[in-house]
C-alpha cells in the first residue's frame, strides 16, 4: 500500500498533511474553545471541566511509548492505519457523552488515549530515518503542519459549536482527521528501503547506531531533557489551553478569541520552520534557549488583555511552543541515536504530554482559587527559566551528522 517514491521530501509532504489534523490542533488547541460551552451545558466549574478535558492526556501520554515500541517492531503503517480508525470511532462517540462527570471524563479519556496515534511520533520517526544532514529542516517543515492546524482548528471548532453544538463539533473533527490523515499515512509515511534516503542504505533496527532504552534511561541527559520538556509543556501548553477563556473573561467575543488563538497556531508554524533551519547549523540547546525564553514576554502581554497586546503575546508563546515536538525528535537522534528512536521519543513525548495535561488542569485550578490567571502566568514564566537552565546542561552530541555522508560539514557539537 502506498505510492512508490524515492525522494525523501514526499515523506515531509505526508507528515505536513497528517499533522495538520494531529491531536495537538484537534484536541489540544481547541481545549479553550470547548471549555465554556461544555461548562454551560453541564454546570461544572472551570477546574472541574479542565480536569475532565485533561485527564485523558495522561493516558495518551502513557500510550505514546507503547506505540513507539510497536512501530519499531512492526513498522509505522501497520500500527498507524488501524489506530487512526479506532481513534476516529472514539472521537465520534463523544457526541453521545452524557453530562455525568465520571462518564464524560472516561469517554473523553478514551478519545485522548487513542489520539496518541496522531501524535507526531510516527511522522517524526519516518523523517528521522529518511534524513540526516537536513534532519532539522525536514522536521521543522513537517511539524509546521501542527501550526497550520493550530490556526484552522480553533476557528473551525468555534464555527461548528455555534451551528451544531460541542458534541457535533467533536464528531466532525474526528471524521475530518480520518479523511485527511489516513490517506496521507497510507501513501507517504514509511521507513526507507535500501538505497533510499540521505543515508543511502536502510539497516535493521539492531544495527542502527544509538542507545537502547535502558542505556538512554541510565544517563543523566535523559532525565535532564525529560525535566526540561515537562516544564515547557506545563508553562506553554498549560497557558495556551486557557487563552480563549482568558480573553473572553476580558470581554472579547468567542469568535475573536478563537481567531487570536489561531494566530498562536501560525506562530508555532513559523517557530518550527525557523528552529528546524537553525538546529542544523547551531547547537540545539542554544536555539532552545531563545525559543523557550520568548514566551515570558508573551505572558505579560496576555495578562494585560489590552488592544493588540494579547495577539503579540500569543505570537511569542507560539514561537516558543514551535520548537517542542520537532526539537524532541532532533535531540533524541543526536543524543541517543536511532536504534530505539520510537520508544525513546515516545517516552519523551509521554513526559511532554503529562506536563501539558498537568498544566491545563493547574491553570484552571489557579483561576478558581485566585479568580485570575495572573498567578498562573507568573508561575509559567519562572518554570521556563528553570527549563532553560536544564537544557543547557546537555553537553555535546554523541551522534552528530555522519561525516561520510557530508565530509565537508563540521558537526555542530564541536564548538558549543
Amino acid at each position: 500500500m502506498g505510492l512508490k517514491f524515492t525522494n525523501p521530501w514526499w515523506v515531509v509532504v505526508g507528515a505536513v498533511t497528517g499533522l495538520f489534523v494531529c491531536n495537538g490542533p484537534v484536541l489540544g488547541f481547541t481545549f479553550g474553545v470547548f471549555l465554556k460551552p461544555i461548562m454551560a451545558d453541564t454546570g461544572w466549574q472551570r477546574s472541574t471541566t479542565s480536569f475532565a478535558l485533561s485527564f485523558g492526556g495522561i493516558l495518551s501520554a502513557i500510550a505514546v511509548p507503547v506505540l513507539g515500541r510497536m512501530m519499531d517492531r512492526w513498522s509505522i503503517r501497520r500500527v498507524a492505519l488501524p489506530g487512526l480508525a479506532v481513534y476516529t470511532l472514539f472521537m465520534c462517540l463523544l457526541g453521545l457523552a452524557p453530562a455525568v462527570l465520571w462518564i464524560f471524563t472516561m469517554m473523553f479519556a478514551l478519545a485522548e488515549m487513542t489520539s496518541a496515534i496522531q501524535t507526531p511520533l510516527g511522522y517524526a520517526k519516518a523523517i528521522s530515518a529518511w534524513f540526516d544532514r537536513r534532519r532539522g529542516l525536514a522536521l521543522g517543515i513537517a511539524m509546521s503542519g501542527v501550526g497550520l492546524g493550530g490556526f484552522v482548528m480553533p476557528q473551525l471548532a468555534e464555527w461548528l459549536i455555534e451551528r451544531i453544538g460541542w458534541r457535533g463539533a467533536y464528531v466532525s473533527l474526528g471524521l475530518l482527521t480520518f479523511v485527511i490523515a489516513f490517506p496521507a499515512v497510507a501513501m507517504w509515511i514509511r521507513e526507507p528501503r535500501p538505497g533510499e534516503g540521505e543515508r543511502g542504505a536502510a539497516a535493521p533496527i539492531a544495527a542502527l547506531p544509538g542507545h537502547s532504552v535502558r542505556e538512554a534511561a541510565s544517563t543523566a541527559r535523559f532525565w535532564i531533557l525529560g525535566a526540561a520538556f515537562f516544564l515547557v509543556a506545563v508553562a506553554i501548553n498549560g497557558t495556551a489551553a486557557h487563552i480563549v477563556p482568558l480573553l473572553t473573561d476580558h470581554g472579547l467575543p468567542a469568535a475573536a478569541a478563537a481567531a487570536t488563538l489561531g494566530i498562536f497556531g501560525l506562530a508555532t508554524m513559523s517557530g518550527r520552520l525557523l528552529a528546524g533551519f537553525l538546529v542544523d547549523r547551531i547547537y540545539a540547546p542554544y536555539v532552545a534557549t531563545f525559543f523557550f525564553l520568548a514566551p515570558i514576554a508573551g505572558f505579560g502581554f496576555l495578562a494585560s488583555a489590552a488592544g493588540i497586546l494579547p495577539a503579540l503575546g500569543v505570537v511569542l508563546m507560539g514561537i516558543g511552543l514551535g520548537t517542542e515536538i520537532d526539537l524532541i525528535a532532533f535531540l533524541v537522534t543526536r543524543y541517543f541515536g536511532q536504534r530505539a528512536f520510537g520508544q525513546i521519543y515516545g517516552y519523551f513525548f509521554m513526559i511532554f504530554g503529562l506536563g501539558s495535561s498537568f498544566g491545563r488542569f493547574l491553570a484552571g485550578l489557579i483561576f478558581d482559587l485566585a479568580g485570575s490567571y495572573n498567578p498562573a502566568l507568573i508561575g509559567a514564566a519562572l518554570t521556563l527559566v528553570i527549563a532553560v537552565i536544564f537544557v543547557n546542561r546537555l553537553g555535546s552530541y554523541p551522534y552528530p551528522v555522519r561525516r561520510e555522508i557530508v565530509p565537508d560539514l563540521v558537526p555542530v557539537s564541536a564548538t558549543h
